[in-house]
């Protein structure tokens, strides 16, 4: 059989969305199984019956990829490491740079106990740890430049990550009511908003940016089959920065992405209007002619925050095939087995209206 990739988007249905998705991939006459997130520990049951359905029950991943600690992408893959053999893990690990952050930190004398408090805050990657060295599983660091099989990790840059870090709200360090409340206000209207009819072509994305745990999402790329694959988690606007200026120090002319993760399940502060044009190319004048290329949401059909109305515009205005997983799983392909029981998943509408 001739080379191919397969990329399956899950369905991760709850009231808020998540991310699993499975890749395999034909190079050399060599196949590779490539499993980035797994949802919510609930979904990892779902993510084992699909690899062994259609990925023909395998005894051996490949690559297995945590792209951050939030557990409706990291949740699922503790299942994954317990039913299969896994050839190496990929995840950055914050308590692994206690000793280096310490002097960024008021309320810690050691790095024993900053490393402690850590591991408290980024629980879900300290459960895939824990297997991954009970079952004597490599784990690696997937900073930008790192390789992962056909993949190429282009975010985060490890200073970047270590900044994250400490700002992070998920920093250990003690907070006054009043910076409680601040807190709780801006998350409140980060989801308040109201639709406004908008022209096509129209965007308009808010200045409030993504979550720091966000921003430490791994970013992959691969080139498979003529087609530029960009798997971006739950990244923000700094993240893409990061893949558009490393873009040209390993060969990768953008715009021009042929299979695009929309970042973080279709949130609207996680990509800008410069930055869609880089990566994707500049808006069309008018609606209608040609798809370009296939653009991907992770969302659930219970999540009335994801997609936004305006992302799914953006995407439509620079000449995508829009999919969403709400309902069934998706997947995109080339060359690869055919299945039966699929079938063309059809394009979201446009929508004529967007948040203010």
């Amino acid at each position: 059989m001739a080379d191919y990739f397969e990329v399956d988007f899950l369905d991760v249905e709850a009231k808020s969305s998540g991310d699993a998705i499975c890749v395999r991939y034909e190079l050399n006459n060599q196949t590779f199984i490539h499993v980035v997130d797994g949802g919510y520990q609930s979904t990892g049951e779902k993510v084992v019956n699909f690899l062994n359905k259609y990925y023909g029950t395998p005894r051996r991943i490949d690559h297995v990829v945590a792209t951050h600690n939030d557990g409706d992408h990291a949740g699922g893959l503790q299942r994954v490491l317990e039913d299969f053999e896994v050839g190496a893990l990929w995840m950055l690990r914050p308590w692994r740079y206690a000793a280096e952050l310490l002097p960024r930190f008021k309320r810690f004398t050691t790095s024993q106990g900053l490393e402690k408090a850590l591991r408290e805050a980024y629980s879900n990657l300290v459960a895939l740890e824990e297997i991954a060295l009970r079952k004597n599983i490599p784990i690696y660091e997937p900073f930008q430049g790192s390789t992962i099989g056909a993949f190429r990790v282009m975010a985060p840059i490890r200073s970047r990550f270590l900044d994250l870090v400490v700002s992070s709200d998920k920093t250990p360090e003690e907070k006054g009511l009043l910076e409680i409340a601040r807190d709780a206000v801006i998350r409140v209207a980060k989801e308040a908003a109201a639709l406004v009819k908008a022209a096509w072509g129209d965007e308009y994305f808010p200045a409030g940016e993504t979550s720091n745990e966000n921003e430490m999402s791994v970013v992959q790329y691969a080139y498979l089959n003529g087609c530029k694959i960009l798997l971006t988690g739950d990244t923000g606007r700094t993240g893409l920065k990061e893949v558009i200026d490393y873009a040209p120090l390993i060969g990768l002319t953008l715009p021009g992405i042929d299979r695009f993760q929309v970042p973080h399940h279709g949130g609207r502060h996680n990509v800008s209007t410069e930055l869609l044009d880089q990566l994707l190319g500049e808006r069309k004048a008018a609606q209608g002619g040609k798809t370009t290329f296939t653009a991907v949401i992770s969302s659930a059909k219970a999540d009335e925050n994801h997609p936004r109305k305006s992302v799914v515009r953006a995407m439509h205005h620079r000449g995508a095939h829009v999919i969403s997983t709400e309902g069934s799983d998706k997947r995109t392909a080339k060359d690869a087995p055919e299945r039966d029981d699929y079938s063309l998943a059809e394009c979201l509408p446009y929508p004529d209206r967007q948040e203010d």
